[in-house]
């Protein structure tokens, strides 16, 4: 059996075919095309990764409403109320505040590292291929929050939350998927993906720019001057979790009381991790470490604070609250509506002034489930309802109500919308996985490999001898009046 052809260092690979968005004309350009066999490993390998977090951190979700909805409310709320830390540093915070600030920090490192490894390897580093994402990201956060904006004007309320609903949660959107079985295209699979890291992005730009209270300009200095250190010893080659990690806390911890949130700290780190491949490397130090940090992430951090933020009480009175108060409404329309029709309608206006075609294996209806499912706006929605709200406990979780009634209803209808098309789907991934060579490389990259050929030739050669054999015995078997062996 031939080993697996390894691809190079810049993302490209040896295998012949890479699919067609690479080598096809401006005019002849595809949208959502067949992703190269490099792109598609590491989609693949995030996305198993995430969806595993997604169904812990929606386990984790379920567990604070039961919490926070039973007689053990009381419990709930001591534990995420109660605080430690040092004082003297300015951090005895709650566990509901350490899991909001520091766990997520995490996430949002990791959110920074992919964001890097899409500018300088991923779908972000071509101008014309990132177009896609960056345009429908952009217009899936700014639908949502005019439809925010609309009802709130309109009914009165208060326009503190028009990002609330702005937001993509990739990880409690997978798990919609593996809670439903099924199973999306690698192209659609990408494109959610590059769109959910675009997102955050923006989400971050959102939490710095409009989330920042008072500055305290020396310790905002001191955390500027932290990732300088790192940045120098990461330019330097020096390696060793021993020096970084104490650093990283102590930006971290600087970020934290210069008035910035303090999640900035750890996207501001990924972003300066080397993701490009040099000579000799199987694995880029920024992708090494993504690969050692997100189970941390997505198996921790994530369902740890979503444990201490979801935990909301749920009533009737509280339903009804949600679908009849203005913000709590925009919230939901948002992600609903306003995430649906802002994706769908920026990949459409994308299509339509690049003259960019659609796969020819896909559908509109293929990008509108998509969209949908991209209405889950769970840990980052509820991150930003904390920092919009502080201060008024009762309309934050109200908002937090929202999140989650919006988040499931648009759960709902993707997975309505996705099981319509289920058997294309099952016949596409089918298809591109399908290895009848036996090279460990799917046979959709192979096609202009003459060795592919080959290999294929002797498996039939050999099938074709086999059936021969048979049928000479079985025509013998006959002629003697006997059954063959």
């Amino acid at each position: 059996m031939a080993a697996p052809k390894t691809p190079d260092p810049n993302g490209t690979s040896n295998t012949g075919s890479t699919g067609s968005s690479s080598t096809a004309t401006a005019a002849e350009r595809r949208l959502l095309a067949r992703l190269s066999l490099p792109e598609r490993t590491f989609v693949l390998d995030a996305l198993r990764a995430e969806t595993v977090g997604g169904v812990l951190l929606l386990l984790a979700a379920i567990a604070a409403l039961i919490w926070a909805n039973t007689p053990l409310s009381e419990s709930y709320e001591s534990v995420r109320h109660f605080h430690i830390g040092p004082s003297a540093l300015g951090l005895n915070l709650s566990i509901q505040h350490w899991a909001a600030d520091g766990l997520l920090a995490i996430f949002f490192f990791v959110a920074g590292i992919e964001l890097k490894r899409e500018m300088v390897a991923g779908e972000l580093r071509d101008p014309k291929a990132a177009a896609l994402p960056v345009v429908a990201a952009l217009c899936g956060m700014i639908a949502p929050a005019l439809v925010y904006v609309v009802v709130n004007t309109t009914g009165g309320g208060s326009l503190d939350g028009w990002a609330v609903p702005t937001a993509t949660d990739i990880a409690f959107a997978l798990a919609v998927l593996a809670v439903i079985g099924t199973s999306l295209p690698s192209a659609l699979r990408a494109f959610l993906l590059t769109l959910a890291v675009v997102d955050d992005l923006f989400a971050i730009l959102i939490i710095a720019v409009f989330f920042t209270s008072d500055l305290n300009f020396a310790a905002l200095g001191g955390a500027v001057a932290g990732l300088v250190l790192f940045w120098f010893l990461l330019h330097k080659g020096v390696r060793g979790w021993y020096v970084y990690v104490p650093i990283a806390l102590a930006i971290w911890g600087l970020m934290y009381n210069s008035g910035v949130h303090a999640t900035i700290a750890g996207v501001a780190m990924g972003l300066m991790l080397r993701c490009s491949r040099r000579e000799g490397e199987d694995h880029s130090p920024g992708e090494h470490i993504e690969h050692m940090v997100r189970p941390l992430s997505a198996g921790f951090a994530v369902p740890m604070f979503a444990l201490f933020s979801a935990g909301v009480a749920v009533s009737g009175g509280a339903m009804r609250d949600v679908f009849t108060q203005p913000e709590t409404l925009g919230v939901v329309l948002g992600l609903v509506l306003g995430k649906t029709f802002g994706i769908f309608g920026g990949t459409w206006l994308t299509a339509r002034f690049t003259r960019a075609k659609l796969n020819e294996d896909l559908a509109w209806a293929d990008l509108f489930a998509v969209a949908t499912l991209a209405g889950i706006g769970f840990t980052v929605s509820l991150l930003i309802g904390e920092l919009a709200f502080e201060g008024n406990t009762e309309l934050t979780d109200e908002v937090k109500a929202a999140v989650l009634v919006g988040s499931f209803l648009a759960a709902l209808l993707a997975t309505v919308l996705l099981k319509l098309r289920v058997r294309k789907y099952q016949a596409m991934v089918e298809a591109e996985e399908r290895d009848e060579d036996m090279s460990g490389i799917p046979d959709v990259y192979e096609v202009d490999d003459p060795d592919h050929h080959r290999r294929l030739a002797d498996i039939y050669e050999r099938k074709a001898a086999e059936h021969r054999r048979r049928a000479e015995e079985a025509g013998a078997a006959r002629e003697n009046g006997s059954s063959p062996a």
